[in-house]
């Protein structure tokens, strides 16, 4: 069965078709059902859009391929086989679809026709500053130099095919196109021990994530503020930069990508720009919240210019910090040493939090609060003793702990020793090069 707006859609092909091989289409028009009578799902934006036939037509047009692969295929090639070629009608084949697939001409064709007053409104419909191409809805694809823009693909973005076919947005999975993997943790914030100047920035940055909105619109700030928030949580590795960002993802309901930046730079000029942008378009459209670990490698600081490379390298870092700064969500960046990163960015951020190594008190905390309660402490553990004497971070902490557990269970136990968490202790200052005393 054909859903009611792609029967017309059949039917306006034909139409264009008839009319203009033969003179004369047989009868009128074919009436475009309301959007409402539609089968598919029709997002919000598209009804508050206030759509024309012709942009109706044209998302039908678009998402068509992706309901009924050979509808178009059918209608056109009924008409070809007894016309023979017709190259103003446009079309590619895919490389694994080999349907039918709509170019800029096709939509040149079949809603500006041949006068060209209709065709130079048909052009708006793919400009930069039109509803489709603003909200990433759908666009052309880009055409080999020199050829007519118009003869790259319609492309129909993947988020509004799932939202015409399934009432929400799939989640992006970690791809070349998207070099980022969402991140969760089961953990609670109380789980989290921080001191209290960085526990009390978080609260700043958990306030804007439930308020940011409110602030922005409600209260009208939004014609004196840049959109969104950028926060850089610097400090040594294991100290809670990581699990703090999953953790605002998770009591605010939004996900958290972190950015693979060994796929998004690139020493082809002008693909590391490329793939930010891609990235950026896709989670911004979620609301999600970005965390760019070991940042340095992507905002770190601008060098003198020695040769070209040097003076692409600076043009490199300035596109990152305006696309960045233009982003409507949060993002995160996470770096050892705040000195890494250049100050253009610094002095963009809204929040700059350090995660210090953590203070005796602290790593007493962590240690409490890390072993599974069926276990036992046996007599010999002397947890205050070992957070005073050994400087750990939280994850260098839960190593001890872990590494500890499998002891136990090595010899089938539920009791923890002492000597065990030693021992652990030892493998740590062993593998950062430090020496225990």
């Amino acid at each position: 069965m054909i859903y009611d707006e792609f029967k017309y859609l059949e039917k306006f092909i034909q139409y264009c078709l008839d009319t203009h091989f033969d003179g004369q289409s047989g009868s009128g028009a074919p009436q475009l059902p309301p959007m409402e009578e539609w089968s598919v799902h029709v997002p919000d934006i598209l009804w508050e859009a206030d759509l024309t036939k012709d942009e109706k037509t044209l998302l039908l047009l678009a998402l068509c391929p992706h309901v009924y692969g050979n509808l178009l295929d059918s209608v056109i090639q009924g008409k070809l086989d007894s016309t023979g070629d017709f190259p103003q009608l446009g079309g590619v084949r895919g490389k694994n679809f080999r349907g039918f697939l709509p170019t800029g001409e096709t939509v040149l064709f079949l809603l500006g026709g041949t006068e060209l007053e209709h065709r130079k409104k048909v052009y708006r419909y793919f400009s930069a500053d039109h509803f489709f191409a603003e909200n990433y809805i759908l666009w052309l694809e880009e055409a080999p130099e020199g050829e007519p823009m118009t003869s790259g693909k319609l492309v129909l973005s993947q988020d509004y095919v799932d939202l015409f076919l399934q009432g929400k947005v799939s989640k992006p999975r970690f791809s070349l196109k998207f070099p980022a993997e969402r991140i969760t943790t089961e953990m609670e914030w109380d789980d989290l021990v921080l001191n209290p100047e960085t526990q009390d920035q978080i609260r700043e940055l958990r306030t804007w994530l439930a308020h940011g909105d409110t602030l922005m619109y409600d209260w009208g700030m939004s014609k004196k503020l840049k959109p969104g928030y950028r926060a850089l949580f610097h400090g040594p590795p294991g100290t809670g930069k990581t699990l703090t960002a999953s953790l605002l993802g998770k009591y605010t309901g939004k996900e958290v990508y972190k950015i693979d930046l060994s796929m998004v730079v690139s020493k082809f000029i002008g693909e590391t720009e490329k793939n930010l942008a891609n990235l950026l378009a896709r989670t911004e459209k979620t609301d999600s919240i970005l965390f760019f670990d070991e940042a340095d490698a992507l905002f770190g600081k601008r060098t003198s210019v020695r040769d070209a490379h040097d003076k692409y390298a600076n043009q490199e870092v300035s596109y990152l910090l305006q696309r960045i700064e233009n982003y409507s969500g949060l993002v995160i960046l996470a770096s050892n040493l705040k000195s890494n990163i250049d100050d253009a960015f610094v002095r963009r951020f809204q929040a700059i939090i350090n995660f210090p190594l953590p203070k005796a008190s602290e790593r007493l905390l962590i240690w409490q609060k890390a072993f599974p309660k069926k276990v036992r402490l046996h007599t010999d553990v002397d947890l205050p003793g070992i957070s005073q004497k050994y400087e750990l971070s939280g994850a260098e902490i839960m190593n001890v702990v872990q590494f500890a557990c499998l002891r136990a269970l090595q010899v089938g136990k539920e009791t923890i020793h002492g000597p065990d968490i030693l021992k652990g202790v030892k493998r740590e200052f062993q593998k950062g090069g430090r020496i225990m005393r």
